[in-house]
């Protein structure tokens, strides 16, 4: 079976590809093309966001790429900052024209916290989330997305969404990656049938540097972002390289190998990372 058919299968029965291309930093006018290049490759998820500002090129490289629409799992994120009813629905309605789509397979909460709040603030906003939540349930109903989820959220977020609503979260888009496995969150995830997504699973590019990773990226003959990339599809979760090179694209994708439940154990283990450049961003602990 190709990496690119590989898919979990949502509560809702809806399926979703188990590695996907993530988008992040690539500029809405350079983003097409690295889009359709994925997709006339094989890859079948693409994972974009409001905030990431290029849905409309996104968008524009899913129907330059002259697959199926039907064939493609695509998923954007309402803005962190919006916690309210009305402006969550209207930010939906807005993707879909900006993407010149009629649905989405996903769209996901961007964070339980406005940016400006991450690393910063206890306020967990549980009633704006659930607003926001509300606005997708009904996105959903309509027939404008397949399916809803979040992501970095906590279990005490989700538990949230869960008590609080009709719908369980689908899916938690989190980091994940060597240097930095949240066990306890994963576990929760999947004990509670939510699928884990994995983001930055090459931790922004600083797993390069890490001597540990490096060797056992040799033993296995692979590259460090393979490895990674193996390391997050082997804790079953969805993994989402971002990548504009088709090059690298097809690298990602070349995951037959297995890593020793050992190897694992030592991966798993490792905890000082640092993020380097990219340390200032809130996801990877800094503060806006």
């Amino acid at each position: 079976m190709m990496i690119f058919d590989e898919t979990f299968t949502l509560t809702n029965g809806v399926k979703i590809p188990k590695l996907a291309l993530g988008t992040w930093e690539i500029p809405d006018d350079e983003v097409a093309s690295p889009v359709a290049a994925a997709l006339k490759m094989g890859y079948r998820h693409i994972d974009t966001a409001q905030a990431y500002h290029n849905e409309k090129g996104v968008g524009q490289g899913i129907r330059e790429s002259g697959i199926q629409r039907d064939q493609i799992f695509v998923n954007s994120k309402v803005e962190a900052e919006i916690k309210n009813y009305q402006e969550a629905k209207k930010s939906i309605d807005e993707t879909l024209t900006r993407m010149e789509l009629d649905y989405l397979d996903m769209m996901i909460i961007h964070n339980p916290q406005p940016w400006r709040e991450v690393n910063q603030s206890s306020d967990r906003h549980f009633e704006g989330n659930l607003e926001t939540w509300r606005a997708l349930e009904d996105a959903m109903k309509e027939g404008k997305l397949r399916a809803i989820g979040v992501s970095s959220f906590e279990p005490e977020d989700l538990k949230n969404l869960i008590d609080n609503s009709d719908t369980k979260p689908l899916v938690n888009q989190i980091l994940c990656h060597i240097g930095a496995t949240p066990k306890k969150l994963i576990d929760f995830c999947q004990k509670n049938d939510i699928v884990v997504e994995s983001f930055s699973p090459v931790a922004h590019g600083e797993a390069m540097n890490n001597s540990t990773i490096k060797e056992i990226a040799d033993k296995y003959d692979v590259s460090v972002a393979q490895l990674c990339i193996r390391y997050d599809w082997q804790l079953n979760t969805v993994v989402l390289p971002k990548a504009k090179n088709p090059d690298h694209m097809k690298q990602d994708a070349a995951l037959n190998f297995e890593i020793s439940a050992e190897d694992m154990s030592t991966l798993e283990n490792i905890t000082s990372f640092d993020y380097g450049s990219a340390g200032h961003f809130p996801v990877f602990g800094g503060k806006m």
